[in-house]
């Protein structure tokens, strides 16, 4: 099918449990590698959830005013259950947003900012990613950054991470030699890893390193002991088809995806839908699915114009008292809403209409950023 896919830049992470339970000690198991560092889950407690806010000073003012009001109901929805920490690009964007979100009625002792300029709005990718090392203490993870294989705007972005860690005071770890986005990859936080070649194991990324080079780092780093790699699509969307868009670990046994004919339409070949539906954990276990639909019909924007393609309701991203679901307008919004309002039910399931963002590539797991609580 010729169509444009908008894939989010982001995807829900795991924690990565390191330690074997009594059940899987005989099952022929792979040798667990402890890694350096842990990446909580996303249903664990947050400290916080980041937002770089969007502005003018790359793609001009209409963009900025298109996609807005998406930024405003996040901060506000978050900020009932934890800090919103906001990255404007300077000082006068965050007198701006200040004003913004205060004339909303939101309660500004839930919300800080951090003046860092920014390319874009994908803190999914762009952001810190926040872990906890083996004596449980907060840290940065950074990644390399650029653009999707250069295809946007990116020096910027690129240095968030650093600038954060000093403003923060929290160490960074400098993992720039790999470039690999947040929405590139899953985990199961039971040592299992999920992602696509196109996206990572791609020359625009990682020219000089092979799929066993890039496969150390995780080991490395992540603890990582089981690799699910599906094939992707290279170039038939900015992320080269990030796993984010259509599959994402539940819990350390269950992965939520789509239906086959929905997959094959979003464009995942046979290939890799087989070796989806077939995989196994790090225990060689196989995992149970759940299934979210795409939307009913191809996204239609206010101004009436037809997209093309369908939206997707897998890239939601779970706050501390709520659940922030893509929507489109569309007959299926409620029904997906309700799926996931079932599998998180402690949490209130909040649709958000993200067809200005969708358009320019993306949803709500690729512009948040979560921070776990301090442990010490």
């Amino acid at each position: 099918m010729n169509k444009v896919i908008v894939l989010c830049l982001g995807a829900v992470l795991t924690l990565l449990g390191c330690s074997q339970s009594k059940g899987d000690e005989d099952t022929g198991a792979k040798k667990q590698i402890v890694g350096k560092y842990t990446i909580p889950d996303e249903k664990s407690k947050h400290e916080g959830s980041w937002l770089q806010w969007p502005h003018e000073y790359a793609y001009g003012k209409k963009y900025k005013q298109e996609i807005e009001p998406i930024w405003i109901e996040m901060a506000s929805s978050l900020s009932e259950g934890e800090k919103v920490h906001i990255i404007a690009y300077d000082e006068n964007e965050k007198n701006y947003i200040y004003d913004l979100l205060y004339d909303e009625g939101i309660n500004m002792d839930k919300i800080d900012f951090y003046i860092v300029p920014t390319d874009d709005v994908w803190a999914r990718d762009s952001a810190p990613i926040f872990v906890y090392d083996k004596d449980k203490n907060i840290k940065m993870m950074d990644w390399g950054f650029n653009g999707w294989g250069k295809k946007t705007p990116y020096k910027k972005d690129a240095f968030i991470p650093s600038v954060l860690s000093k403003q923060l005071g929290i160490e960074r770890i400098d993992l720039n030699d790999v470039v690999l986005e947040g929405g590139a990859f899953e985990l199961d936080g039971n040592g299992t890893f999920l992602s696509t070649r196109s996206a990572v194991v791609n020359k625009n990324r990682n020219p000089n390193l092979s799929v066993a080079k890039i496969e150390e780092y995780i080991k490395e780093n992540l603890g990582v002991t089981n690799f699910i790699w599906l094939d992707g699509v290279p170039n038939l969307d900015i992320t080269d088809f990030h796993i984010d868009g259509f599959a994402k670990f539940y819990d350390k046994s269950t992965i939520i995806t789509m239906e086959k004919d929905d997959l094959v339409e979003w464009g995942a070949s046979n290939k890799d839908i087989k070796t989806l539906m077939n995989a196994k954990n790090a225990f060689d276990k196989p995992y149970q699915y759940e299934y979210l639909p795409l939307s009913k019909n191809n996204v239609i924007l206010n101004n009436g114009k037809n997209l093309g393609y369908k939206g997707s309701y897998i890239n939601f991203y779970i706050g501390n008292t709520v659940v922030l679901v893509p929507n489109y307008n569309d007959p299926n919004d409620k029904i997906a809403n309700d799926i996931i309002q079932q599998l998180y039910p402690d949490r209130k399931v909040i649709g958000i209409d993200v067809r200005e963002l969708y358009k320019n590539g993306g949803m709500i797991h690729c512009v948040t950023q979560q921070q776990p609580v301090t442990l010490n």
